[in-house]
């Protein structure tokens, strides 16, 4: 099948693949951030090395924000600023291994967890996100995998693949468990304020009175593992290896906080709600792709695929494959985040650009159906 549209030129290619909304101009960022970043660099006073935990200021202004979503305020030294999300993961599974650990990780999850796990060769178990649940952890097979080995588990709120939120109460149940296992939890929350369902958010933080001891980032000290005061000499440690962001970039982010006006966060909010709805619908009318659950948070949802209603497709991978290739869109195989044979699609895009790439799926799966 050519790729061409009905004009006969080459299809343009729209990704559902990767969750990086900037490449749509309907998510750009504020011009207070571009702004804040601008004179920070200009003043010439952080051409230099910051702190390695970070810039005072923006450890407490971070602080100040994040204690927004807590029945208790964060002091800026309980702050540690990293290079996105991606490097306080690398931190955080790097400080709790030790020889013969495991750390128990969400299956559907983001694919970082198992990578940097098998890098520090620390063994990866994983739990079942239950779809017919709204994604909820197993917490019955959270019991059975964890042992004395058992160093953290990692909860991904609001949810990434899933588009889930957890509610107040199941969130309570995590930290019960967490409790009664005497185990960590890593709370991943970088999607925190992306909610949109039903559902508010909550911070994982908010049960400290269950928890051992807690971290910015839902790091919460193990009993007999380490102590507090272990565990932050570690955490110091390791951010002296790694570093952080540039110091400008840093210093930039009080004035970001301060500037960004509410108007751009609702903006935000309802275009994902928005094309949340969009995706939920469209999928409906294609007839090997199921949604068990529509997306109340974060930037991406799970769908079935039910390759038995395809002539000529083996599996998810080969579906996405054959999918770009016909037709110009990208789409994640679910096996990439531990599923086979489900689909994840990002839909922070243009709402125009997420239209007509589902209706390009659908057409797909017509020109395959059995």
């Amino acid at each position: 099948m050519a790729n061409t549209d009905a004009n006969g030129d080459a299809k343009k290619v729209i990704s559902l693949g990767m969750g990086d909304p900037t490449a749509y101009s309907c998510f750009y960022t504020t011009s207070a951030a571009q702004e804040a970043v601008v004179d920070a660099l200009r003043s010439a006073k952080f051409n230099g090395y910051s702190p390695t935990v970070g810039l005072p200021q923006t450890r407490k202004a971070l602080a100040g924000y994040l204690s927004r979503n807590l029945p208790y305020e964060l002091a800026p030294d309980d702050v540690y600023v990293t290079a996105g999300c991606t490097q306080a993961i690398e931190i955080a599974l790097s400080i709790i291994n030790r020889p013969g650990a495991n750390i128990l990780l969400p299956r559907p999850g983001f694919p970082i967890y198992g990578l940097c796990a098998a890098f520090r060769h620390l063994e990866a178990r994983y739990f079942d996100l239950l779809p017919e649940k709204g994604w909820e952890v197993d917490l019955s097979a959270v019991e059975n995998l964890a042992d004395h080995n058992t160093v953290a588990m990692v909860i991904i709120n609001p949810g990434n693949p899933c588009g889930s939120v957890y509610t107040y109460q199941h969130l309570k149940e995590i930290a019960e468990t967490a409790k009664r296992l005497g185990t960590l939890v890593i709370a991943d929350e970088v999607y925190g304020h992306l909610a949109f369902g039903a559902n508010p958010f909550c911070a994982h933080g908010s049960f400290l009175d269950l928890l051992h001891r807690c971290l910015l980032s839902g790091q919460c000290q193990r009993d007999g593992m380490y102590t507090l005061n272990q565990f932050v000499e570690r955490l110091k440690k390791y951010c002296d290896i790694c570093g952080g962001p540039a110091t400008f970039i840093q210093a930039a982010v009080p004035a970001v906080i301060e500037g960004t006006q509410e108007v751009f966060f609702n903006k935000t909010i309802n275009i994902l709600k928005q094309n949340s709805d969009t995706c939920f619908q469209k999928i409906k009318e294609i007839h090997c792709i199921s949604c068990p659950h529509k997306a109340e948070g974060s930037m991406a949802l799970m769908v079935k695929l039910n390759v038995s209603l395809l002539k000529d497709i083996s599996d998810d991978l080969d579906f996405c494959f054959k999918l770009a290739k016909e037709e110009s869109v990208i789409i994640l195989p679910g096996v990439a985040v531990g599923l086979k044979n489900w689909l994840r699609i990002t839909f922070a895009a243009d709402p125009c650009a997420l239209g007509e790439a589902l209706e390009r799926v659908k057409s797909f799966c017509q020109r395959h159906s059995c």
